[in-house]
């Protein structure tokens, strides 16, 4: 029993659809013909309708089941005819007649009545051969290019494009399946007209430009406020004089400049390292200072540190304070030998400046809690001890890793530290640091930098490598920004030393210090590389910190985990090491 012949246009009606009406003399849109795509599973039925020239008639595939029903006589109709550069319907591939039975294919002749079709691409395509069955060259799995998207959704396609032209009124029969409430196709907007052109016929002189006769008012003005809004302060090159300039191209350190320092005191921190006159500590090598934090168990064994061993620096010691010259290890007591050994160095009696320039190139250590720092302390104490007097610290680091919740090796920092008394030293420090979001050869543990201070008495800069990456940067012009009003003291405080409630005064003015009192002062040049300590550089509870700064048995919790904290320092000298490539130093003259 044949298939029953579906769509016939005896069938159904536009007017049952849509409602009455008349049938509009303008081709239908493709949406008034009724196509249907079901599964394109290949086990699954795949039904549709073409419009081939011989009329209308369904094609059905289930499995290998494939037969094919001719149209009645009824439902022959004759071809639409379209006019020249009109779209007829388009054909896909898929709708070409593959004879195989393994999936949907139609046939429709070149020659089917469309002229933009005839010069397609799609025409040539199928002309070619012998045969215009398109699809019979093809495989079972054909590739669907469905002509029925928009072309933005077809870059690559070649076979159908629509016209580029306003589309023109259907001047063949009505169809009998178009949408009586389809709106027509509108004419597509003209392209506007270009706008007149704006150039001038010949070049305008001088005389027909009036603004040019009269400048505009505060003109002159504006000018020089954004000239003096963009004014940096600049040392003059021409008012400078060399202190001295090392670049540690000789064998030694040069005793004219440098002096070691020789101690164990902790230095006012609770440091926990030896400063030793050992070149195991500081060496010149390949033209660079190294400064070389080793582990005291390489000189003594490791339980000498914690009980019965005495340690003396004796003749080297370079302090009066002869409690900072020795230690004793005792197990009943906590007391250790300081579990680390480094170096360091100053200009202290040899070279200082007041104003000037001071530049240090420097690559710094890595491992956990080393303390590198580059910095400065006032060579008379002027307004007494510290930090009445004030100090300098150009460059300080610490050498953990980046993942150190308090500023890492990625991290270096800039401050100013003073205070009329010790308790309100926390109020009146300023710093400012400059830092790196990753470990590469421009960090500051893996490549030469340099840090620089400019110092005048109206103005203070650090900065690292370029004035552009300044730490900290501070104007003394006035009143306001004098050391003293910044800090904002409160009236009172209590003095650390004796408990007391007193009042807080300028002590620097009192003494005849400016403005940029206590920092108008010689001041002379340290380097050196610290370990640990109870000060709060390294703060409690952060980065596994193993000891508490107020607690007396900090130095011994920190070498009992020396286990712990050595397996971070790097085994290469050149990485532990605070390497420093030359220093230079100006005054003011």
């Amino acid at each position: 029993m044949a298939p029953p012949v579906v769509d016939d246009v005896h069938d159904w009606s536009p007017d049952e659809l849509y409602g009455s009406g008349s049938v509009g003399s303008m081709r239908p849109p493709p949406s008034s013909f009724n196509f249907h795509l079901g599964s394109t599973s290949r086990r699954s039925s795949i039904e549709s309708i073409s419009n081939t020239p011989g009329g209308l008639y369904m094609r059905r595939f289930s499995g290998s089941d494939d037969y094919h029903q001719e149209p009645t006589a009824a439902a022959v109709q004759p071809p639409e005819v379209y006019p020249v550069d009109e779209l007829g319907r388009p054909n896909a591939p898929f709708m070409s007649e593959s004879g195989h039975g393994h999936g949907p294919s139609f046939s429709q002749s070149p020659s089917g009545g469309n002229a933009v079709y005839a010069n397609s691409a799609a025409a040539s395509l199928a002309s070619k051969g012998s045969n215009h069955d398109l699809a019979r060259s093809r495989n079972n799995s054909m590739t669907f290019r469905a002509p029925f998207l928009s072309p933005a959704s077809r870059p690559s396609s070649s076979l159908w494009a629509p016209p580029t032209h306003t589309h023109y009124p259907q001047t063949g029969p009505n169809s009998p399946n178009a949408s009586s409430t389809a709106l027509a196709f509108a004419p597509l907007p003209r392209s506007k007209e270009p706008l007149p052109s704006t150039l001038l016929s010949e070049k305008i002189r001088n005389e027909e430009k009036p603004w040019l006769s009269k400048h505009a008012p505060r003109e002159r003005l504006s000018y020089f406020l954004t000239v003096l809004c963009m004014d940096i302060d600049l040392l003059d090159e021409s008012q400078l004089c060399t202190v001295f300039f090392d670049d540690f191209t000789s064998n030694s350190l040069d005793t004219s400049i440098w002096q070691r320092t020789v101690e164990m005191g902790g230095f006012g921190n609770g440091e926990f390292e030896i400063m030793t006159n050992s070149d195991d500590n500081l060496k010149i090598q390949n033209s660079q200072l190294y400064i070389i934090p080793t582990l005291t168990s390489n000189s003594i064994n490791t339980s000498a540190i914690f009980n019965g061993y005495t340690y003396d620096l004796g003749s080297d010691c370079t302090t009066t304070n002869k409690t900072a010259c020795s230690a004793t290890s005792d197990s009943s007591t906590n007391t250790v030998i300081p579990p680390v050994q480094s170096a360091r160095i100053t200009t202290n009696g040899t070279q200082s400046l007041k104003y000037g320039r001071v530049q240090v190139r420097a690559k710094l250590p890595r491992g956990d809690w080393l303390w590198p720092s580059i910095w400065m302390l006032p060579v008379d104490n002027a307004y007494g001890p510290w930090p009445l007097s004030g100090e300098i610290d150009l460059m300080e680091a610490r050498g953990n890793g980046i993942n150190y919740p308090a500023q890492g090796v990625n991290y270096v920092r800039s401050s100013l530290n003073y205070a009329p008394m010790a308790s309100l030293l926390s109020q009146s420090t300023l710093f400012g640091w400059w830092d790196t979001k990753r470990l590469d050869s421009s960090s500051w543990s893996t490549g030469f930098h340099t840090y620089t201070l400019e110092w005048t008495d109206k103005w203070m800069r650090m900065y690292v490598d370029s004035r552009l990456e300044a730490m900290l940067d501070l104007d003394i012009k006035k009143s306001q920004e004098s050391f003293f009003n910044r800090a904002r003291y409160p009236a009172t405080a209590i003095n650390s030393s004796t408990g007391d409630t007193v009042a807080v005064e300028n002590i620097w003015s009192e003494a005849g210090g400016g403005w940029n009192a206590p920092f108008d002062q010689e001041f002379y040049l340290i380097i050196q590389v610290a370990v640990g300590g109870t000060s709060g550089w390294f703060p409690d509870g952060a980065g596994g910190k193993m000891w508490t700064d107020g607690d007396t048995d900090a130095m011994f919790d920190f070498a009992k985990a020396q286990d712990e904290w050595s397996a971070t320092w790097p085994t290469s000298v050149d990485d532990r090491s605070l390497r420093v490539d030359w220093v230079k130093m100006w005054k003011m003259c």
